[in-house]
């Protein structure tokens, strides 16, 4: 499959943390499920959660300083596949 992106990934490296939290819910009862950020660009990212949860369709990802509001457009096993 040769798909074209908008954006190109790029791959965290050097001294950029590869952890990003997923805050489900808001205000005091929201809960937070650590994951990898396993690649980016200005569109989107891949994430991929250390167990099963189940994650709804749009949610907020911190990642180092930013957070940001994604929408998962696809989920393979523990990856998700979200849009910024």
């Amino acid at each position: 499959m040769n798909e074209t992106r908008l954006f190109a990934r790029m791959r965290p490296e050097g001294r950029i943390s590869k952890t990003a939290k997923i805050f489900l819910g808001s205000g005091p009862k929201a809960s937070v499920v650590e994951c990898l950020l396993v690649d980016y660009s200005p569109g989107g990212a891949c994430l991929q959660l250390e167990k099963f949860v189940a994650v709804p369709e749009r949610f907020e990802v911190l990642y180092g300083t930013t957070r940001k509001r994604c929408r998962a457009v696809w989920k393979r096993g523990l990856r998700i596949g979200v849009v910024f």
